[in-house]
């Protein structure tokens, strides 16, 4: 088949081409407009493959996606691409109104118009699969209960309320134009290549810079934490195996406190790097409590029983195995974070770009 990755330069999207050209015969096109988080650098081991094209396009310019489309005519499109960090969202929602919701509708229909040129055993196979987070459910009440495909949104910020507004956009164009969508809803996700804007990312590489540790409130707030790989085996696994119309959840069954996650960073780096910066004598020294987001959400956890029971898809990694393996990944790979540091990724971009030929 033929792939095209929209974000494909993002952290979730670069594994899912990584799995993708390292695990099948498939093709891919990643589809990106390379803001502040795409880094094609994350695609270094796969970019050079004859199965791999790159197209610099923002999904919100509809005359390219059509061109995208016509000139790659692929079987799937699995649509990643977005403004995701909460922060962010509250700081400056318009972003996520143009890319998230303005841009998803710019990329249904142009989907939409491809779809309905194709002969009819290639409009019988076409895919197009919207990957969404578990945020859109808002938060959930006590200790007890899982977020399900039924459950009903309520998101809390503007990040989540963008993506909300995204998922119903895709179901909307199921409904009534009889597209072949398929959305899943994922848990948090963590692992290598992870921008450092993020939680985990942040924490290890302002523990190694002997810099503070910031928490959220008390660090009591619960998530789901899903490693990437786990992640994109089973967006895969959705987007060629999945049932049209069908919503899945994937969650890594891993329920942690923030301020445990924080902690259990901290203990595996006094194991892994010892000889700390200058003045720290306990990486859990580093931590610091500060104030709260505004509408944070207490606690997520998703029930994945339906991808499990239906696709046979579950997490390969626990969280303990897959936060030691994330922390390796930074201690053993500092040129690719250094670089998102100082900025000298986005000059790199040029050089990384693929100009191959379309793909036949």
């Amino acid at each position: 088949m033929k792939i095209l990755v929209t974000g494909g330069a993002g952290f979730i999207g670069s594994a899912v081409i990584r799995h993708i050209i390292e695990n099948t015969d498939d093709s891919v096109i990643n589809l990106d407009k390379l803001t502040y988080a795409g880094n094609l650098e994350s695609l270094s081991t796969v970019s050079c493959s004859k199965r791999y094209y790159f197209e610099q396009v923002d999904i919100c310019d509809r005359n390219e996606l059509e061109r995208v489309l016509t000139k790659h005519q692929p079987d799937v499109v699995m649509h990643l691409a977005a403004e995701s960090h909460v922060d962010r969202s509250i700081d400056g929602p318009i972003d996520f109104i143009q890319t998230n919701i303005i841009g998803t509708y710019s990329l249904l229909e142009a989907c939409r118009a491809y779809w309905q040129s194709l002969t009819n055993k290639q409009n019988l196979y076409f895919r197009f699969h919207h990957i969404s987070t578990d945020e859109v459910y808002g938060d959930l009440e006590g200790p007890e209960g899982l977020f399900t495909e039924e459950t009903a949104y309520a998101p809390s910020s503007p990040y989540s309320a963008s993506k909300a507004s995204s998922d119903h956009l895709v179901r909307a164009w199921h409904r009534t134009y009889n597209l072949p969508t398929l959305v899943t809803n994922c848990s948090n996700n963590y692992g290598p290549f992870h921008f450092p804007e993020k939680l985990i990312p942040l924490i290890i590489l302002n523990a190694l810079e002997g810099k503070s540790l910031p928490v959220y409130g008390n660090g009591q707030q619960i998530r789901d934490w899903l490693y990437v790989e786990d992640h994109a085996r089973a967006l895969y696994l959705v987007a060629t195996k999945g049932k049209v119309g069908e919503t899945y959840n994937i969650g890594g069954n891993n329920e942690k406190k923030n301020i445990d996650v924080v902690k259990t960073i901290c203990t595996i780096l006094e194991e892994l790097v010892p000889n700390k910066p200058g003045g720290v004598e306990n990486y859990r020294n580093l931590i610091k409590f500060v104030n709260d987001r505004p509408g944070h959400d207490k606690r997520y956890a998703i029930d994945s029983s339906k991808i499990e029971n239906e696709l046979g898809w579950v997490p390969l990694e626990s969280f303990e195995t897959g936060i030691r393996k994330t922390v390796e990944w930074y201690l053993n790979n500092n040129i690719w974070w250094e670089r998102l540091l100082d900025g000298s990724y986005i000059s790199n971009r040029v050089s990384s770009i693929n100009h191959s030929e379309p793909m036949s």
